[in-house]
């Protein structure tokens, strides 16, 4: 099957991209809006792009062509908390992907008991495993639907005590949720292992 892009709408090339591009990981976005109230939305197109300084990248697209609650909030008041959750919070966090209206508080409706950060006015959310406090450092566009790619330092990182070990995460302890396409989930699965690749020693799976 070979597919021309060209002869695509915008929504079919969404539905090949987010069947193709997966698992991805999913961060669960807390950010505070001009009232003091606080929003949490899921995203599963980011990733961190440096280490030093720590910078994670959150793609936000746009709804019917407005900013989305978060990338505003972001930028409005300077942070952000990215959440991991794991695979018990699967229910909350697809739920908190609905649209409610900017001045609704997806944790209370959603009975989220959110944690007061140490660096940032937004909170993270207090069941959440993994949390990572950012400062906003910029926001860049894509595309014609002009996408926002939301940029924030990590000043603090929340690891749940049994997670952290010997300076790292326990990615399967933490068995954080993977989104696939469609309104689908998954977990880390299968675990495969290999040893240290080097130049002249081919390793087959």
């Amino acid at each position: 099957m070979i597919i021309d892009v060209a002869a695509l709408d915008r929504d079919e090339v969404y539905k090949l991209l987010v069947g193709a591009v997966v698992p991805r990981p999913i961060a669960w976005v807390t950010t505070l809006n001009a009232l003091g109230r606080v929003n949490a939305a899921p995203f599963s197109c980011y990733t961190f792009v440096s280490s030093a300084p720590p910078l994670l990248a959150v793609s936000v697209g746009r709804l019917r062509g407005e900013l989305k609650d978060t990338a505003r909030n972001a930028r409005e008041g300077g942070d952000f908390v990215v959440n991991v959750a794991d695979a018990s919070l699967v229910g909350p966090l697809h739920q908190s992907s609905a649209e409610y209206a900017a001045d609704v508080s997806e944790v209370e409706m959603l009975g989220l008991e959110t944690i007061p950060s140490i660096a940032v006015r937004a909170p993270r959310i207090a069941i959440a495993p993994v949390a990572m406090e950012c400062r906003y450092d910029r926001i860049i566009e894509f595309g014609a639907q002009r996408s926002q790619l939301l940029i924030g330092e990590v000043l603090r990182f929340h690891v749940r005590d049994d997670l952290y070990r010997d300076g790292k995460i326990d990615s399967v302890a933490l068995s954080p949720l993977g989104r696939l396409g469609g309104p689908r989930y998954t977990t880390l699965g299968k675990i495969i292992t290999m040893p240290p690749a080097s130049p002249g020693n081919p390793v087959n799976g």
